[in-house]
């Protein structure tokens, strides 16, 4: 699954990577957690890319249950086409969630250790989301996002028997074409090479969802332990 991730790349470099036409301003995030607003690129009506702050947790347009949205933070990538609360986004409302790295937890001694998972090159990337607008019987309209999940690679599995979709580059224009068939678009949704990625334990103060802090990314090897690394 992804329950916490990391956005801390500057506004430049994802105007560039995702081809926005606005440089956006953005905070470096180093604990997103459920519920919050992220930043999501989708297709403007025009064919544009343009980046949008969404609430993570999906809202089905025709749930009458706002609370459902903490139990969509994620979307399994088997299930897309057939579970109600994401066919029809994934029909015609996908989207690129950007990212520098996910947390998972690995249990040790009774206590949640985290783990930070990047790219080996710690280069900003791209989950593949949906999102959806919901509005309320007063009209309140609201526009929410999930990151699409799949079976985790060799080294995420000591972890989690899931992971996100990371997207490559060359898909992102596949990803977001709203004209897209399953067909195409299911070799994408696959675990990403764990020879790219790498892993660290960070400290246990970014299990706390309000905790957000440069110091949340640093490596905490412990003296006299083994390196912890699940990298390579």
């Amino acid at each position: 699954m992804c329950g916490r991730f990391i956005l801390i790349s500057p506004g430049r470099v994802l105007a560039a990577q995702f081809e926005l036409q606005h440089e956006p301003e953005l905070t470096p995030r180093y604990n997103v957690a459920p519920t919050q607003q992220v930043p999501i690129i989708k297709i403007e009506t025009s064919g544009g890319r343009q980046l949008e702050m969404l609430k993570w947790g999906l809202l089905p347009f025709w749930t009458k249950d706002a609370s459902i949205s903490t139990r969509l933070i994620n979307a399994r990538s088997e299930t897309l086409s057939e579970k109600p609360a994401f066919r029809a986004a994934f029909r015609s409302r996908r989207c690129l969630i950007p990212s520098n790295g996910f947390y998972e937890w690995m249990k040790e001694k009774g206590k949640k250790q985290p783990y930070l998972f990047k790219l080996t090159d710690g280069s900003l990337f791209a989950f593949a989301g949906l999102w959806e607008r919901w509005e309320s019987k007063d009209g309140v309209g609201i526009e929410s996002c999930t990151i699409i999940t799949t079976d985790a690679n060799e080294l995420v599995q000591p972890l989690h028997d899931r992971m996100p979709v990371i997207l490559k580059n060359k898909d992102y224009a596949l990803w977001l074409n709203p004209m897209a068939k399953w067909e195409l678009l299911q070799p994408l949704l696959i675990p990403y090479s764990s020879e790219e990625m790498n892993s660290y334990p960070v400290s246990p103060k970014v299990n706390k969802a309000t905790y957000d802090s440069p110091e949340g990314i640093e490596p905490t090897f412990r003296e006299g332990s083994e390196s912890q690394s699940l990298g390579r």
